[in-house]
């Protein structure tokens, strides 16, 4: 079997389910199956959910999984993974006969695996078209944000969601732009933003931001972390652990607040758990990444 994807805080995430052989957790973001290759090698049976149809085929491949009444199993049936998205864990659970887990994690963002592909249209790094889209199903589309969005609009989207200090310059450019054409690929978007705001050197791309806030909004990220969060603590067992690992501090809030105002959860990290220096240097994307661990009290 081929190299799995070595996921951000793999060892500490690891380590805050506390894994006990034959018990079952749920990985509420397969992904490239980083984190669930793990749980399953430290024994414990893994739930897994992922909306990206292809990324479910690709992992199911490799796992040897077959489907069956939609849920794809392996044949030592240790790992069952299912096409939802996370919001909809409690139908997962369900589906997936099982009434408690003894962990819980969430990995955040968007998967390596979708990040690389052109075609998603999630990285700037390679032309693709403006999509956005972790499942193909969702009508809305970033390019139809971009296009279709008032200046107004796209400035408080790019304020609220991007934190961005300079959205009112960039919704601008962006509807005067498109005044003569639509906008229709990640190069055309990112130069925009680009001949407004030059990258300096070791900084951050400006356009980031920007991209980061248009996927945020196309999948309604936030509110279904606020509606999975709830549905996740009820799910733990007593003694449980909930790990959540995010990589915006809109997410983060969301999780802290949540984690510090739930009275059946016991917080275990006083302050986030971030990937070290060695982390980063080997992987970019980890750079701001958090971690938080609660316990089912």
């Amino acid at each position: 079997m081929e190299d799995f994807h070595k996921s951000v805080l793999f060892k500490e995430a690891l380590e805050a389910l506390n894994i006990v052989p034959g018990e079952v957790y749920l990985d509420a973001t397969l992904g490239s199956a980083g984190h669930t290759r793990g749980i399953l090698d430290f024994g414990g049976d893994v739930v897994a959910l992922e909306i990206d149809q292809e990324a479910l085929n690709r992992v199911a491949q490799r796992f040897e999984a077959k489907e069956k009444d939609g849920v794809w199993l392996t044949p030592k049936s240790n790992l069952k993974i299912i096409n939802k998205n996370f919001k909809d864990l409690d139908k997962a659970a369900q589906e997936a006969r099982v009434t408690s887990f003894s962990g819980i994690l969430f990995d955040l963002g968007v998967s390596s695996l979708m990040f690389d592909r052109a075609e998603k249209g999630f990285s700037f790094s390679k032309e693709g078209p403006l999509d956005m889209r972790m499942d193909q199903s969702l009508a809305v589309t970033a390019a139809d944000l971009v296009n279709g969005l008032s200046e107004k609009e796209l400035n408080e989207l790019f304020t609220k969601l991007g934190e961005i200090g300079r959205a009112r310059l960039y919704a601008r450019a962006i509807t005067e732009y498109r005044l003569a054409k639509k906008i229709e690929t990640t190069t055309e978007l990112a130069g925009i933003i680009n001949r407004i705001t030059k990258k300096r050197q070791g900084e951050i791309n400006p356009a980031t931001a920007v991209f980061m806030a248009l996927r945020i909004a196309v999948n309604d990220e936030l509110n279904n972390l606020e509606e999975a969060l709830p549905k996740a603590a009820k799910l733990l067992r007593s003694g449980g652990r909930l790990v959540v690992i995010s990589f915006h501090s809109l997410e983060d809030r969301i999780v802290k607040n949540y984690f510090k105002n739930e009275e059946g959860l016991k917080v275990l990290t006083e302050k986030p758990i971030v990937p070290t220096d060695v982390e980063i240097a080997e992987n970019r994307r980890a750079r701001s990444a958090k971690m938080r661990v609660a316990e089912k009290i």
